[in-house]
């Protein structure tokens, strides 16, 4: 029967089993040590004995034609006889000296004869053999035809070929020819033992041959496999363990998609008989999401199984939501609606959604999207999205870029400063995109300064006034403005004399002074020839000082300054009054005068007016009493109709001669009166009251062909007075 080769040659396994072939190696190195020896000691003694050289070489030619077999005894026992031979040397003297050559060619003659003794023509050798395998351990002897068996650690297995009880070996080979190799199937662990092959009626033993058992490795096993499930992101340790009586150790190795996996930490259990128990290799790795649905494999191999066995394991990997979120569209004008869509994936699924702005939550919002309406303070105050499921939770934010008119963060201030120092005014404005700030001066369309400062160096009294600070709106047109500030700049008092009525002699005046003045000033003096007055009263004079409600732009406030001054004496109109006003800077003032009014002028205007009245009353009064007196003489002539509204009728009649007269001119008006002005006089007669007094016209009727009456000759020397048809 063949046997089956071991996956690895034999040279290979010598180098991994420690004294495999350490017996052959140390046999066939003293044969030949012994060899030399002998030689060696062959040679002295031919030189000794005067024997030719010859006879060594002859001995070597004869040693190298035995076989294998022969021992240092036989060498032993010649060198021996070489010994005695010299002695004879000693004892026969030169009568022995020519048998001695030939006594040496019988003897190694005899030695031929023994090299036909039975002996090994091959010995079995260290044998590494796989469980379940046959084993076979080679075993051939010459000039031996006697009994053959096999020891296995000592113990006879037997001299037949089928050897009886033992089911799983048998001797094998053709016997004649002195082959008896030893073969076991299929090799099992007991098997690993010493084995020899003995000839026991030549007394022959071959060298011991160990026979090793390799056991290969079973498949691996993961623990928690074959789908192992670990959380993202938190280290994890997988443990892969091979068990069994594997032979020798395994060697565990990591795999992902064919590459070596490193960061592995390998661990042996020993059992309580010092066998190997298990061995474990360790995996340490930080999943991540990516690793979801990964497969790793667990390797076991050994001399044993060179290829190894693999055992897979699936990831299922746990962990929280991985968010992005989207804004559409990302650019947008302050007013237009905008969409958010929050999209995240997980394992296990999200259980909730949650919206803040600006880290505020929005009221509301739960789902994965957000629609709003887009405000300039979306683009400091990002939207962001928190996504959660058991695992854990994730958060995204976005800002929108939002296209916003200018708005005013910070308006200039009002600045106050000396002369002759800087004065700058700054503004902020906040748009999208950055507006133009200008600055300009109120009411002046120059600009100035760009930017949100505006330096203005070294001022003057000129400078002092408003200015603006303006922005122009934006892309879509709205927001933008203006705003002020005001520049004080402080300086000595501006006094400026104000108009005032001039004074009669002896009579009440008062002096007016306006000042201005930044900062206000200490005091507004009134002075004149003989004194001065800052406050108060003094003998004829009075001063107040009551603020303006408005002052001039950029001077400080305003005052007016008043000198009452009672009972004016004719030096006050001759000399000058002076206002002055002080403060920290300096001092100003001006001179104000009185001016005089006289009485004579006056009175004759009074007295032309009041003799023009006169006269005109006097002809009024005239002229009313003659119309009355004439208006009483035709009353009583003609037969007037006097309609009194109490007559028990209500009705008025009318005499043939007053409806001659009213056909005959056109019909002027009737003076219609009441029964209560009708008077009677002493005389009897009636008198019509004028309640009047003569200052509404009474119109009576008269014949026309009276031309020398009253009325006519009014009416002809006073036409524009009455107006009479």
């Amino acid at each position: 029967m063949g046997r089956r080769r071991s996956p690895r040659g034999r040279g290979e396994w010598d180098q991994t089993l420690p004294g495999f072939s350490e017996t052959k190696r140390a046999e066939t190195a003293g044969v030949s040590d012994c060899w030399s020896l002998r030689l060696s000691r062959l040679g002295e003694l031919q030189a000794r004995n005067g024997v030719a050289p010859s006879l060594g070489r002859r001995v070597g030619r004869e040693r190298s034609s035995d076989q294998g077999g022969e021992r240092c005894a036989v060498e032993e026992g010649v060198f021996k006889e070489a010994s005695a031979t010299a002695s004879l040397r000693d004892l026969g003297g030169h009568t022995f000296r020519m048998l001695v050559p030939a006594l040496l060619v019988l003897l190694f003659c005899l030695r031929g004869h023994a090299g036909l003794s039975p002996h090994f023509l091959q010995q079995p050798d260290d044998l590494v053999a796989l469980l379940g395998d046959e084993a076979r351990l080679p075993c051939a002897l010459g000039e031996y035809w006697g009994l053959v068996q096999w020891t296995k650690d000592g113990l006879a297995l037997g001299g037949e070929r089928d050897l009886p009880g033992w089911s799983r070996y048998w001797i094998s080979g053709n016997a004649a020819s002195g082959q008896h190799d030893l073969y076991i199937r299929p090799v099992e662990l007991e098997d690993q033992a010493s084995y020899e092959c003995q000839a026991t009626q030549a007394g022959l033993r071959s060298r011991p041959a160990q026979l090793h058992v390799l056991v290969p490795p079973e498949a691996p096993q993961v623990l928690g496999g074959p789908f192992v499930s670990l959380v993202a992101g938190i280290p994890a340790n997988l443990t892969c363990r091979s068990r069994g009586d594997a032979r020798p150790t395994p060697e565990l190795l990591w795999f992902r998609d064919g590459i070596r996996l490193d960061g592995t930490t390998f661990r042996q259990t020993l059992l309580k008989e010092g066998t190997t128990g298990s061995v474990e290799s360790i995996l340490s790795l930080t999943p991540s999401s990516h690793d979801d649905g990964a497969t790793l494999v667990c390797r076991a191999r050994s001399q044993a199984l060179p290829s190894g066995k693999d055992t897979a394991i699936t990831l299922s990997l746990q962990y929280p939501p991985v968010v992005t979120l989207s804004a559409e569209p990302q650019t947008v004008l302050e007013g237009e609606k905008v969409t958010f869509l929050c999209h995240a994936t997980a394992q296990p699924p999200v259980t909730g959604y949650r919206w803040a702005k600006g880290g505020s939550p929005v009221l509301g919002a739960r789902g994965p999207m957000l629609e709003v309406v887009a405000d300039a303070s979306f683009l400091t105050e990002p939207v962001s999205c928190e996504v959660s499921n058991a695992v854990g939770s994730a958060n995204r934010s976005t800002a929108l870029d939002v296209q916003f008119g200018p708005i005013l963060q910070a308006r200039p201030e009002p600045m106050s400063v000396d002369v002759g120092e800087d004065a700058s005014f700054s503004c902020a404005w906040r748009g999208n995109p950055l507006p133009r700030v200008t600055w300009t001066r109120s009411g002046d369309a120059q600009v100035l300064g760009s930017g949100t400062t505006l330096l203005l160096p070294s001022v003057g009294p000129e400078d002092a006034g408003d200015y603006v600070c303006r922005a122009e709106p934006g892309l879509s047109g709205l927001g933008g403005g203006a705003a002020e500030a005001r520049l004080t700049v402080n300086a000595p008092p501006i006094v400026t004399a104000l108009h005032s009525a001039p004074a009669f002699l002896r009579g009440p005046a008062r002096l007016q002074c306006l000042v201005f003045a930044s900062p206000a000033p200490d005091a507004v003096v009134w002075s004149w020839d003989e004194g001065f007055l800052e406050a108060g009263s003094q003998g004829r004079f009075l001063v107040e000082t009551f603020p303006v409600p408005e002052g001039r732009e950029g001077q400080g406030p305003a005052l007016i300054s008043v000198l009452h001054i009672s009972g004016t004496q004719e030096s006050d109109f001759s000399r000058g009054f002076n206002c002055s006003a002080r403060n920290r800077l300096g001092e100003g003032g001006t001179q104000v005068s009185l001016g005089r009014r006289d009485l004579l002028p006056t009175v004759r205007i009074v007295a032309g007016v009041a003799s023009a009245a006169m006269t005109l009353l006097m002809v009024v009064i005239g002229v009313t009493l003659c119309c009355w007196r004439h208006g009483k003489a035709s009353f009583s002539k003609q037969k007037n109709l006097v309609r009194i509204p109490g007559s028990s009728d209500g009705s008025s009649s009318r005499g043939p001669e007053e409806e001659e007269i009213g056909s005959g001119e056109d019909r002027g008006p009737i003076v219609h009166t009441d029964h209560s002005d009708l008077v009677l006089d002493e005389e009897g007669a009636l008198e019509t009251k004028d309640p009047t007094n003569g200052y509404y016209k009474v119109r009576g009727v008269s014949p026309p062909t009276s031309p020398d009456s009253c009325m006519t000759a009014l009416q002809m020397k006073s036409p524009g007075i009455f107006n009479l048809p």
